[in-house]
């Protein structure tokens, strides 16, 4: 049985809904579909706009998508209403990308971490939560002696340790990770990522990775699935996508990455993203893809393939 799963999920918002403008609908997320499975981390990776926080944030149900289908453990959740979805709660938990916003500045640390499991476990008394908070703080590397003190007498680092206490204090069994180090130092970033990789070892853990630097992604990932304007382009092993990019969104992507040297800047340039919206219609990279044809614009823009797939009627190949 899989930890998470997401059949063919879509969201659309309206924008625009002001008195002095006309409304329109953006679809955010386009028939998404996929399975995560117990001990495992899946990634998903995508420039800003691409859908993948959206789609983080209805595989918990703090959004409800407009069609498909959410399963904890099996179990769908999308109509659930809040009573009977609090007690499957516990079973997926997120860490957010801000640890600056994301604890109360009026709350004491260990009242924060302590919330969910005290909304989990009503009857367990101070001492107890108390004696739980010190467990997971020290897990994720904190001392414990800290609980009573304020997120704003923490490092960014330690809160974002922080965020990671509140979500496993319930002892979760998936833990949605969305962009969990980009607003951290590098050298703090690396301790974040060997933190949660030790935690899913110790734990058995799966993770939901949502970021959109590559490197990180190869770094703590097995799978990953490419996001462009709200649809799966690609996915399969994280290695194999990333050595071997079947879609050209992907190869956008990495040539987009930070170049280890000067003299590797010319083959970033040459192809770099234009500033070009997506098409409505077939394929929306086509607009921005050196390959696209005429008949791109009536592509139904499906996955396709095995372990790796890719939804492009003209993908790349390793020749």
């Amino acid at each position: 049985m899989s930890e998470l799963e997401l059949r063919h999920v879509s969201k659309s918002f309206q924008v625009g809904a002001h008195w002095w403008g006309a409304r329109r609908i953006k679809r955010a997320v386009s028939d998404v579909s996929f399975t995560l499975h117990a001990g495992e981390t899946l990634a998903i990776v995508g420039e800003s706009g691409s859908g993948k926080s959206t789609t983080a944030r209805i595989a918990m149900r703090l959004l409800d998508a407009d069609a498909g289908e959410v399963l904890w453990k099996g179990e769908r959740v999308e109509g659930l209403s809040r009573r009977a979805l609090r007690p499957l709660r516990r079973h997926i938990q997120m860490v957010f990308q801000d640890p600056f916003a994301s604890l109360n500045p009026r709350m004491k640390i260990w009242r924060s971490v302590a919330e969910g499991l005290r909304v989990q476990q009503p009857g367990m008394t101070r001492a107890q939560l108390r004696a739980r908070v010190a467990e997971v703080l020290q897990q994720c590397g904190l001392d414990a002696a800290m609980m009573d003190r304020y997120p704003h007498q923490f490092s960014g680092g330690q809160r974002q340790r922080i965020g990671i206490a509140r979500g496993l204090i319930v002892r979760p069994s998936v833990l949605v990770l969305d962009e969990p180090v980009s607003a951290l130092d590098v050298s703090v970033q690396a301790q974040i990522l060997n933190l949660l990789q030790t935690l899913q070892q110790r734990h058995a853990l799966a993770y939901l990775f949502i970021s959109h630097d590559l490197a990180v992604v190869r770094h703590v990932a097995e799978r990953v699935v490419v996001m462009f304007a709200g649809r799966m382009v690609e996915s399969g092993p994280v290695d194999r996508v990333l050595q071997h990019p079947a879609h050209p969104y992907t190869r956008a992507l990495l040539d987009a990455s930070p170049v280890v040297h000067p003299s590797q800047r010319v083959a970033r340039e040459e192809h770099e993203a234009q500033e070009t919206p997506p098409a409505a219609e077939g394929c929306p990279f086509r607009p921005r893809c050196p390959r696209a044809r005429d008949d791109c614009a009536a592509f139904a823009c499906a996955l396709q393939g095995g372990a790796h797939q890719v939804a492009c009627r003209y993908p790349l190949t390793d020749d």
